[in-house]
Parts: structure tokens; C-alpha cells; sequence
């Protein structure tokens, strides 16, 4: 192991992760006067929203695009995509994402998994001497040659679409989920791709989830049913009662992300899926060639010949083990920023506009950002993240005046009510309380069609 930091000249902020967040605050590190270094797992930039590329985003190009990175950006020629228009996740990645990580140059390393980081020379025990210590991080590259650098401060924005969550309504995988792993896929069908289509088309398939991203799923076996008779879908909803499930509708203000809702409605209306309310998968067994979904409650679903899992993203925490992170026993969130994205209290979409103080841990110098900050909670919006990263850029460069300003306004869900993730009846919900029942909240915009399961960019 190897020592990869430059002798000279002042620490850098570690980065992690070069998707839309990472490399925006890798654009305000640098307006502060601070050297960014961005690490990232993949071989380009927007790993993760390239695996969803073909899904169609509901935030259009005036919400996608960071203040930061588009200063940066202009100086090197870059045109901003015509404002108004809808860009798919591979746009947006090969319009906006790889330009701006170009743009940052040799301070974004491809091929660079991070499997550690602590203080230099301390585990997370050991207070004497600490704060004065720089972090030290473990990285392994694509080789598998693995290599130590020491930073000034850590911003993860390493996301959490790696770490899909189970099928199981315990938060475990489900009997037989492992074990039938090749039929079982956890994003929104590519039908554009033959191996993908293949899969589905005039067959069952069972979506299971109840956020944008199982909405976009019906909406594309729904499409794919118009050219392949035969090809159905099976809605598996934990929660009592359909109710919100289909978003806001016209009373939405991102319109693409209502019109989602509503040719999900559709779909179920014309017969393209089924709705089976109040499931819990507890197994996923075989008869035949064909998948069966038990419940706890021993209903079964047959006739299946793939399932699609989209209940949500899991945060991945193994490598800051070593750092003193104050994170929520529920949500895996900041403790600070929890009560104000908690899914048992918000569904609308609705949050407090939030920035460095909400994203502080214990551990001085490190913050979780953008979908690694809201952990295991849904509706995470980009514009969320830029703001985000606007504040802690500022913070780390002593400017706690900008860090605690706002700068952020968005638009609202047209959907209210708490106990969103759970099996509410439909009368606990929308009822004048929940989210939105504070006063004149924030609400915060990205929407991405697919990856977020229950929100989206």
C-alpha cells in the first residue's frame, strides 16, 4: 500500500463519488478557494445515473444544471442544453456530468474505490490528539492495487442506487431472493435493449414498490404491451390502499413527474397491471419455470416470470466505519436533517431547506451529501444536493455567513400525508396533517424518472 498524496502545497477535500453532487461540489470547492479531489469508482463520470440512462428524467435542464459547474463549464465553451427540454439519464450524464468532470481535470480519479477512511493514525476510540489529525483514506484502483491519501475534508456523495433494497417487507432479503438473483432485476426495464426486452415482453412480470421509479416500470411494461400482446404486470404495493401512490397528478409543479403518476394510472385503468394492495413479500419460491411471491399473511401471487424490485436504496456505510458519524437509528441520515425528510411523517416531497449544520457529524471535516445524506428516506431531489454542497463548500472555507444562508426554493408534489412507506389506510393520510401542515416549507427539486424509488430528480 502506497502512499498517494503530493507532498506539497495544502490538503485536499476528498470528494467521493463524481455524479451530479460530487462533481458540483467539487465546482464550489473551488469558487472558495479550496482544491477539490474527486474520487469515483467507475471509468466516467455519472456511473450511477448511467446504469438508469434511458430513463426519461421529470426535472427539465433549468433544474439539472449546478450555479457552480455552469460557471465553470462556460469557460471552457460549454452551451447549456435548451432549458425547458426533458433530458434521459445518459444526457445528462454525457451532456453535463462528463463536460464538468473534463473540466475538473486531474482532480477527478477514475477507477478509484474508497474502502476506508479515518483519522490519520486514530480508529474511532481514540479522542487524544484527534482534531488534530488530518483523514486518511484506503482506496483501491481498477488494477486492485491499493493506495492511502490524506485530505483536509471527506464530502461522500457516493449516492446509494448500488445498494437496492430487498424484497423482503422485513428490510432482509426474502426466502429464494438470493437464490433467484437472475430473475430478479432492480431498476426500470431498458426495453430499448433486446436482452431486456426479452425478458418481459409478453410476459408477467411483478413490480414491487410504490414510488416513481416502480410508477416508470408499469408505464414501460404498459408501452411494451402495446407492441408485444401478452406482456402484463402485476403492481405489488405493501401499503393498504393505492391512494398517493400515483403522485400528485396535475396538482404537481414539476408536470413531468404528475404526468408520470397519471399514464401510471392509466395503465392500470386499460388492464396492463394488476394492483395488489397490503403485500408483504415474505418468499419468492418456484413452480416450474414460473416465480410465486408469498406474503406473511400466506396470500401467494403465481404466474410470474420476473420480478422487479424497487423499494427504495440502501446507504452504504462499511468504509467510515472508523469516523464518528451521528446518524439516525432509523433513516441511516444525518441526526440533524432526519426529522425533516422522516417517510413516517412526510410523503409530499415536502423538507425544510437544510445545508452544513443539518449535515455536521461529530467527527469535524465530514459530511454526507445528496443521496447518501437522506440514507434510507425516498424524495431526493438534485437541486437539493447542489444546495447542499453550496453550504458545505462554504463552511469548510470559513464562510459560515453563506453556509447558513438559503438559497434554495422548490416546487411542490401536489401529494400530502404521512406514513408514506407504510400500510396506511388512505383515511390516515391527506387529512390537513403530516408534511404539509407546517408553515410555508421549501420543497426541493431534481426528479429522476427511475432510481429513486419513491422520488426521483
Amino acid at each position: 500500500m502506497s502512499e498517494n498524496t503530493p507532498a506539497a502545497g495544502p490538503l485536499p477535500v476528498v470528494v467521493v463519488g463524481a455524479g451530479p453532487i460530487g462533481l458540483a461540489a467539487a465546482a464550489h470547492l473551488l469558487e472558495q478557494g479550496l482544491e477539490p479531489l474527486v474520487l469515483e469508482a467507475g471509468s466516467r463520470a455519472g456511473t450511477s445515473v448511467r446504469a438508469w440512462g434511458h430513463v426519461r428524467l421529470f426535472s427539465a435542464w433549468s433544474e439539472l444544471v449546478d450555479p457552480a459547474a455552469a460557471r465553470l463549464l462556460a469557460a471552457t465553451g460549454w452551451q447549456h442544453p435548451e432549458p425547458k427540454r426533458y433530458p434521459t439519464g445518459a444526457e445528462w450524464a454525457e451532456l453535463y456530468l462528463q463536460p464538468l468532470a473534463d473540466a475538473l481535470g486531474e482532480r477527478v480519479r477514475y477507477g478509484t474505490t474508497v474502502i476506508g477512511a479515518a483519522r490519520r493514525g486514530r480508529d474511532r476510540v481514540v479522542d487524544s490528539g484527534r482534531e488534530d489529525q488530518p483523514f486518511t483514506l484506503h482506496t483501491r484502483n481498477a488494477d486492485g492495487t491499493e493506495h492511502r491519501l490524506t485530505a483536509a475534508a471527506i464530502v461522500d456523495a457516493s449516492g446509494t442506487v448500488s445498494g437496492p433494497g430487498p424484497l423482503g417487507s422485513d428490510g432482509l432479503p426474502a426466502a429464494g431472493e438470493r437464490a433467484l438473483a437472475d430473475r430478479i432485476s432492480y431498476l426500470a426495464p431498458a426495453t430499448a435493449d433486446p436482452a431486456v426486452r426479452a425478458r418481459h415482453a409478453g410476459r408477467r412480470t411483478a413490480v414491487v414498490g410504490s414510488g416513481h421509479s416502480a410508477l416508470t416500470a408499469l408505464v414501460t411494461l404498459a408501452e411494451l404491451a402495446k407492441d408485444e400482446p401478452g406482456t402484463t404486470a402485476v403492481w405489488v404495493l405493501r401499503r393498504g390502499a393505492v391512494g398517493s401512490a400515483f403522485g400528485g397528478g396535475d396538482a404537481d409543479q414539476l408536470p413531468a413527474r404528475g404526468a408520470l403518476g397519471l399514464r401510471a394510472k392509466e395503465a392500470v385503468a386499460a388492464g396492463h397491471a394488476e394492483v395488489v394492495q397490503g403485500f408483504r413479500t415474505e418468499a419468492v419460491e418456484t413452480d416450474g419455470d414460473q416465480l410465486v411471491l408469498v406474503a406473511d399473511d400466506g396470500r401467494r401471487i403465481e404466474h410470474l416470470d420476473e420480478v422487479i424490485g424497487l423499494t427504495g436504496f440502501r446507504p452504504d456505510h462499511t468504509w467510515t466505519s472508523e469516523l464518528r458519524l451521528g446518524l439516525d437509528e432509523r433513516l441511516q441520515a444525518p441526526v440533524k436533517l432526519a426529522p425533516l425528510i422522516d417517510p413516517n411523517q412526510h410523503s409530499c416531497g415536502t423538507v425544510y431547506p437544510h445545508g452544513a449544520t443539518e449535515l455536521a457529524h461529530p467527527e469535524e471535516g465530514v459530511y454526507l451529501a445528496g443521496m447518501k445524506s437522506y440514507g434510507r428516506a425516498p424524495t431526493f431531489l438534485a437541486m437539493t444536493g447542489y444546495e447542499q454542497v453550496r453550504s458545505i463548500a462554504a463552511a469548510l472555507a470559513g464562510d459560515h455567513d453563506a453556509a447558513a444562508r438559503v438559497e434554495l426554493t422548490l416546487p411542490d408534489t401536489g401529494v400530502c400525508g404521512g406514513a408514506g412507506l407504510f400500510a396506511e389506510p388512505e383515511s390516515a393520510q391527506g387529512d390537513g396533517g403530516g408534511c404539509c401542515s407546517v408553515p410555508a416549507p421549501e420543497v426541493l427539486t431534481i426528479g429522476i424518472g427511475a432510481p429513486a424509488p419513491t422520488g426521483g430528480c
